[in-house]
């Protein structure tokens, strides 16, 4: 059942619950969202909150203002040493981790441009629904910084050739083009973005929680896998994830042919 939203304001972010979503929203629109150190940390913080809370299955990363996120705040990255460099961006992949590490699913509400960070960040997330009017780049070659941490999500989503034309020319692609290329899931008009997202996480938490996290963690175990090895594994999670509660009472109500009463265990 649908509770009332719970919204704590958490640096440049937006925490909110209304069960059985979690949503982070990245609220510094004046800035077109960049992620800041600060920013990632305290996403970061939040899908590990979201871990932690029953009444939370599926998590949303939206964005205010029409920007989903310019990328990394470049004002951390002039005039420092070494040291600090690394530390933003072992912090963007610590964030990056975290979207995947969370035994539920994420999905990106992409409703303008990502760029940069904001674009890896895409990429990482489970899946993306984007605006018609959003676009996607990966343009740090144009600024002297390769895109290289971005790079990692990106190729992994679109592929190699695709992905080198992005990092190489730092044009952007249009929200089609990224559906067809397989950056997003789905393309839908401004107006119907918010709505199509919440239908779609709604659709996903009606299945059972213990099954969701068994798939998600079984998926990027498998993905990077040579295919005999990545079918041994997934066959012995299918056999362990047939020994579930939630299993046993979603084949035996499926025979039976009623509802299933999920106990997420």
């Amino acid at each position: 059942m649908e509770q009332t939203a719970n919204v704590e304001q958490a640096g440049p972010i937006e925490v909110g619950v209304t069960a059985p979503l979690g949503v982070i929203t990245l609220a510094n629109a004046r800035r077109r969202n960049p992620l800041s150190s600060e920013t990632m940390r305290a996403i970061t913080a939040a899908l590990r909150g979201f871990a932690d809370d029953t009444a939370v299955r599926v998590v949303i990363i939206r964005a205010l203002g029409p920007a989903f996120s310019a990328g990394h705040d470049l004002g951390e990255l002039v005039d420092r040493t070494l040291e600090d460099e690394q530390a933003v961006f072992d912090t963007c992949v610590e964030m990056m981790t975290a979207v995947h590490d969370l035994d539920k699913p994420v999905i990106a509400e992409v409703s303008g441009m990502a760029f940069a960070a904001g674009c890896q960040l895409v990429a990482t997330c489970d899946l993306a629904v984007a605006s018609s009017a959003a676009t996607f780049s990966t343009p740090g070659v144009r600024i002297g910084l390769f895109c290289s941490t971005p790079m990692v999500a990106v190729t992994r989503a679109i592929g190699r050739k695709r992905a080198m034309k992005m990092l190489l020319t730092g044009d952007p692609i249009d929200a089609a083009t990224a559906a067809d290329w397989g950056l997003v899931n789905d393309v839908v008009d401004p107006d119907d973005l918010e709505g199509t997202v919440r239908d779609l996480a709604l659709s996903i938490a009606g299945s059972s929680a213990a099954t969701l996290a068994i798939g998600k963690r079984a998926f990027y175990r498998q993905i990077d896998e040579t295919e005999p090895r990545a079918y041994q594994m997934m066959s012995e999670t299918m056999a362990t994830n047939a020994m579930t509660c939630d299993a046993q009472e979603g084949m035996s109500a499926f025979l039976a042919k009623r509802h299933p009463v999920w106990t997420d265990s």
